[in-house]
């Protein structure tokens, strides 16, 4: 079963009073509450927090009508406010707006049919006020979630920018370094594709534009240096001695079995130097 509407009827009157909860009575959604004072009506208010409309005398004595409203404006801004009275003259509505924020100012007597009707129309108004505020809550903190994403992934980018950069220091230091030594060396993937060399290297095998690089070294190196090679399958390391060109150089094969990276490592150094 749906919660009841709750509606908070003051008014100095008791006669205004009874025909009011009268008229709602065949009103199966509605609760109607009752007060004959502005002071009661704050009481009431404060006990009964989710009252969703309140229709209020304009003149009772002690606290009026305007400053009972304003103080529901002030402590309950969410309820719904609607003025009922017998002295409609123009200072009268301008102050009930101005100071009491209300929705409707209805005249008395009133028309039943028209008061329950504004009171459905201010209930749904209600409603779709506190719907749209749902709406940009949840925007804003969508919004916000995003920002941080964001934020994080601008980070994160950074981060790896920065990584990437020392990286390819690390790299063009480690390749100045292979490129002074006065040996060949090369870096050989699992499926025997020749993957870094040095300048030395490339001095030896001048394959293409950029050397031996990218090339199967079944191609480039001479059958005794693969056969050297091959035998590392078996053993940890190999060495051995080798011509190329007319010229000996001794051969180191090392096997590359780290977590980042696996492969084998040639040197090949001069005998002659």
């Amino acid at each position: 079963m749906s919660e009841l509407t709750k509606i908070l009827c003051v008014d100095d009157e008791r006669n205004v009073l009874k025909s009011l909860r009268r008229l709602f009575m065949d009103e199966d959604d509605y609760e109607i509450l009752i007060a004959e004072s502005g002071e009661e009506g704050l009481e009431v208010l404060k006990e009964e927090s989710d009252i969703s409309l309140v229709i209020s005398d304009y003149r009772m004595p002690g606290m009026n009508g305007v400053d009972f409203l304003s103080q529901v404006y002030e402590h309950w801004p969410d309820t719904i406010r609607i003025v009922l009275s017998g002295y409609a003259d123009t200072a009268a509505v301008v102050e009930a707006i101005n100071l009491g924020r209300i929705y409707k100012f209805i005249p008395k007597p009133w028309n039943d049919e028209e008061l329950k009707g504004n009171v459905t129309m201010a209930l749904q108004h209600r409603e779709l006020k506190l719907q749209n505020d749902r709406l940009n809550d949840e925007l804003q903190k969508k919004n916000m979630e995003l920002q941080e994403m964001n934020d994080t992934l601008e980070k994160k980018v950074q981060q790896r920018t920065e990584a990437l950069e020392i990286r390819n220091r690390v790299l063009a230091v480690s390749q100045g370094v292979l490129d002074v030594l006065p040996i060949a060396v090369f870096g050989i993937d699992p499926e025997k594709m020749i993957a870094q060399c040095n300048d030395m290297a490339q001095y030896i095998f001048p394959v293409g534009g950029l050397g031996p690089l990218g090339t199967s070294r079944n191609e480039v190196f001479s059958k005794e240096l693969n056969q050297l090679v091959d035998n590392l399958d078996s053993q940890t390391e190999v060495e051995g001695v080798v011509v190329i060109k007319d010229k000996s150089y001794r051969v180191a094969v090392r096997r590359i079995d780290s977590f980042t990276a696996k492969g084998v490592v040639v040197g090949l150094i001069p005998l002659d130097v």
